[in-house]
């Protein structure tokens, strides 16, 4: 599971390839548990999550889909399904945490989700339940390559350089004192027969991946029911990713140099 992923280099990046306003400052070019990153939802999702209340969030999108009338006759309003980016940490804070302290303990360990126990899982359930669903916008995200014996970073694109938009879940956090944290994890999917990416990863374990999405289903995965949710849940194919081992710094000094 990745622990590791590269923000939209411009702010273009985001309306071209996610048809969302970009961020006032595009922040850190590589996120690492518990930093700042973004994620991706409808309009009315984005005002549910910025309202305070005790009670987490749900979708409102889904809301909107699922409510009755009390005249049948009444068709439900539609959603408002402008895509809104939305600041927050990388790494889940389940709304029944306790304290902060204890947020930044458990966030570290939730940066990723698997989607096969995601609606069982007490970190995620909730949260995959309430259909508290977002797309993560990313340039490319990188595994180790333990072939060797040694970890070697490996950076995972799409072939054709463009964006990503990986499917998550998040989460609106409040404390005791009004402290508020909005946070989000990445959903996988499992990579074990995947022509790429099974090649990484602790040898023996089981391998994963990003769930990326087509970026034709990006509405359909933000307001799909919780039951049709897994659906989108597959492996990305192995011919439109691109993987490239990241040359250090410490690679580069001639041995003889190290004394």
């Amino acid at each position: 599971m990745s622990t590791h992923y590269e923000t939209l280099p411009t702010a273009d990046a985001y309306s071209e390839s996610f048809a969302v306003a970009p961020p006032e400052a595009l922040g850190e070019r590589h996120l690492w548990p518990r930093k700042p990153g973004f994620f991706i939802v409808h309009a009315a999702t984005a005002a549910a999550i910025a309202q305070p209340t005790a009670a987490p969030a749900v979708n409102a999108d889904t809301d909107a889909q699922t409510s009755t009338s009390a005249d049948a006759q009444t068709p439900a309003a539609e959603p408002n399904t402008t895509r809104v980016l939305v600041p927050a940490q990388w790494g889940l804070v389940p709304h029944w945490v306790k304290s902060a302290s204890d947020a930044k303990l458990r966030a570290t360990k939730l940066v990723n989700a698997k989607s096969d126990t995601a609606s069982t899982g007490t970190a995620f359930r909730d949260a995959w339940l309430n259909g508290q669903r977002c797309i993560v916008p990313m340039n490319a995200f990188y595994e180790d390559d333990l072939r060797s014996g040694k970890a070697v970073p490996t950076r995972v694109a799409r072939v054709d350089g463009k964006p990503m938009g990986v499917a998550g879940l998040w989460a609106r956090w409040q404390g005791a004192d009004g402290e508020v944290i909005i946070s989000y994890c990445l959903l996988n999917v499992n990579a074990n027969n995947h022509a790429l990416l099974h090649r990484y990863g602790q040898p023996g374990s089981e391998k994963s991946m990003p769930a990326i999405l087509n970026e034709g289903a990006y509405d359909a995965w933000l307001t799909a029911r919780p039951e049709k949710a897994k659906e989108f849940m597959r492996q990305y194919a192995a011919q439109w990713l691109l993987a490239n081992p990241v040359e250090k710094k410490a690679d580069k000094i001639p041995k003889g140099l190290l004394g």
